[in-house]
């Protein structure tokens, strides 16, 4: 099993899953490392002075944001954190949408999310639910030092988390030079939309990863086995690896669960009073939701 990036919850109204957040998925391109041609020793990077071109140590090294030319906001760890004073451990979700609402551009890297500290019936009850009413969940979650939009999505057995690019990420089409929208507009005959209509029907198929590699991978791949069969090889030697896992506290919130399931369950008479507006709305959910900010 892989090593969990944090624990937390997912959370949306008083309803709190405790889970882990695992990786799901991994770089399988080949990895070239620098080598001296002369000793085949490991080259690594330096960190560098630009102007002096003399290396300097970490301690000195200091985060600034470019505010004006040649002009900097330096900017402290602790200041970064205060500035905004979020828990890095919840996965806090604002909506439930329709999968084919969110464009594929948006999507950025998956995660797996497996329940823990006794949440396995609260995390199935999740996941059926959003599979039943075929929604996934738009959460805000940050990861490491970076907050995310994410996506929620029930997949198989697991509920997995796909991170989103913000809209202000996303490059506008506008400095393009495209044919405009429309096959009348565009200048495309019956006869070839016709035409490539049948083409795209004819190469239909369901999707299978496993019938997919990457062959530029392979041929280098091949090619080194080969040099190595040969007994091309050069001896490098070994550094050591730095463990850099990070674990930790749990908090377990699974009463909070039964407690928000007994207060949905209320008499029929309470469906038919007035609905509260947005503003009391946002006051008795953050109201509802204090518990769940007391630490183990």
């Amino acid at each position: 099993m892989p090593h969990s990036l944090w624990k937390g919850a997912i959370s949306f109204g008083l309803v709190h899953i405790p889970v882990a957040l695992y990786p799901a998925s991994r770089e399988d391109a080949i990895d070239f490392d620098w080598l001296d041609s002369r000793s085949m020793d490991p080259v690594g990077y330096k960190r560098i002075n630009k102007r002096t071109g003399k290396e300097i140590t970490k301690e000195h090294i200091v985060k600034g944001v470019k505010y004006e030319d040649d002009r900097y906001v330096v900017l402290s760890d602790d200041e970064i954190k205060q500035a905004y004073p979020k828990t890095t451990q919840t996965i806090e979700i604002e909506a439930f949408v329709r999968a084919q609402d969110i464009p594929f551009v948006h999507l950025e890297r998956p995660y797996y999310l497996g329940p823990i500290a006794k949440g396995d019936k609260v995390y199935a009850l999740l996941r059926e639910t959003l599979l039943a009413s075929k929604r996934i969940g738009i959460a805000r979650v940050v990861i490491q030092t970076k907050e995310h939009l994410a996506a929620l999505i029930p997949v198989g057995p697991a509920l997995m988390l796909n991170t989103l690019r913000w809209p202000s990420e996303i490059r506008a089409w506008d400095e393009l030079k495209l044919p405009p929208e429309g096959a009348k507009a565009a200048g495309l005959s019956e006869r070839e939309l016709s035409m490539a209509a049948q083409l795209v029907d004819d190469m239909s198929a369901n999707f299978d990863p496993s019938h997919y590699s990457d062959k530029f991978r392979d041929a280098v791949m091949a090619l080194i086995e080969t040099k190595a069969q040969a007994g091309q090889l050069s001896h490098v030697q070994a550094l050591e690896a730095v463990d850099a896992g990070v674990t930790n506290n749990v908090i377990d919130l699974t009463e909070l669960l039964k407690r928000s399931l007994s207060q949905k369950s209320a008499p029929e008479s309470k469906a038919s009073a007035p609905k509260p507006t947005a503003k009391k709305a946002a006051v008795k959910k953050a109201a509802g939701r204090a518990p769940a900010r007391k630490h183990a």
